[in-house]
């Protein structure tokens, strides 16, 4: 795979990555204004409860240059096989180069092939819908303005209700 021009390879987290996909997620949402910095410290939170239920690092030639996260999520009608996506992160000198839409087309990829039913997170309402995400009514998620949050069914019907991350999320 490669994001205008910049080969890379997509694989699994691997023993060894934590600490790099630390400090890729710490600058890739640093001074970003809608962060609070705790993205880092999430990922490690979620790998800590075991809900990292995805984990994929983007590599160039000589190093890692991307990471996103997969965590389980629940829903208050009881919907089953639903995940939260987020964090993405690209060091900051190689976002806009097309790995961070690489990583979420194959963790989208993966997350089907593992019979996922949905995804959901909360983001930009510009860059997301790009891959099928949209504003779904009937799935909420409290706090923040209901216009960043959109999901992406995979398979069966759409749940209705409240959304909850993992508590890694706080």
């Amino acid at each position: 795979m490669s994001g205008l021009g910049i080969p890379i390879t997509i694989r699994g987290e691997a023993p060894g990555d934590e600490e790099t996909i630390f400090q890729l997620t710490q600058a890739a949402f640093k001074g970003m204004e809608f962060s609070d910095g705790t993205e880092p410290y999430i990922v490690d939170k979620l790998r800590e409860d075991g809900d990292l239920t995805l984990s994929l690092v983007a590599l160039d030639k000589s190093r890692i240059v991307g990471h996103i996260a997969i965590s389980p999520i629940t829903i208050t009608d009881g919907a089953q096989g639903w995940f939260g996506l987020g964090p993405v992160s690209v060091w900051p000198d190689m976002q806009r180069a097309g790995i961070g839409s690489q990583l979420i087309r194959y963790a989208i990829a993966e997350m089907r092939e593992r019979g996922a039913k949905g995804i959901a997170l909360l983001g930009s309402t510009e860059y997301y819908p790009r891959f099928g995400f949209k504003r779904e009514p009937q799935l909420t998620y409290p706090g923040p303005p209901p216009e960043y949050f959109h999901c992406l069914l995979l398979d069966g019907d759409l749940p209705s209700g409240e959304v909850a991350y993992s508590p890694a999320f706080g």
